[in-house]
């Protein structure tokens, strides 16, 4: 009976401290607030969505363990959300370093390699190369497009749209290249 009374008496006391428990309202909120502050940061939304879905992963999961009273649990998801939100800042100002720095590598290579396709084409028309230098124009006419597109795309700190106007306008090039080196073997080969 001693043993079943003070059993009883454990049991109540457990409830009565667990219904005292208050939710962790401040790390809640913190959590709530670092997360939004993620969600709106548009390099963290744009480079670090890992990060950023583990977040708002942990602040559901701190509203469920809230609303169920368990709120130490709560507290530790809220922990969790504030640390992955961060992370997600963190690694989106990272990405949008590097994806500037690797749009503003593409664009600087853009001028040298049209310039140098420009010379190419007229060598390629003085030599009197058998091209179709219509097509060939248009080629290059739409790369330098690109590339246009490209600069502005940095300038306007759309990095992403730089490096694939870059891209394209590099392969356009790249294209026109070929195929004037493969008539000049050609024509080389001939003689």
């Amino acid at each position: 009976m001693k043993r079943t009374l003070g059993t009883l008496c454990a049991v109540i006391l457990a409830l009565l401290v667990m219904g005292c428990a208050k939710p962790p309202t401040e790390e809640m909120n913190n959590a709530v607030e670092a997360v939004t502050r993620a969600e709106n940061d548009n390099n963290a939304v744009t480079y670090a969505g890992n990060s950023l879905a583990r977040a708002r992963d942990a602040l559901a999961r701190m509203n469920a363990e809230a609303a169920s009273k368990r709120y130490d649990t709560a507290r530790s998801f809220a922990a969790d959300a504030i640390a992955a939100a961060e992370r997600a800042i963190a690694e989106g100002r990272a990405g949008a370093e590097n994806a500037r720095n690797d749009a503003a590598n593409i664009v600087s290579q853009l001028g040298p390699l049209i310039k140098e396709t420009e010379q190419g084409i007229n060598a390629a028309r003085t030599a009197g190369l058998p091209l179709d230098f219509d097509s060939i124009d248009n080629d290059f006419n739409a790369a330098n497009r690109q590339a246009d597109r490209a600069r502005t795309a940095l300038s306007g700190n759309r990095y992403q749209e730089a490096i694939d106007n870059g891209r394209s306008a590099r392969l356009g090039l790249t294209g026109i290249n070929q195929q004037l080196s493969v008539a000049t073997l050609a024509v080389s080969r001939k003689k």
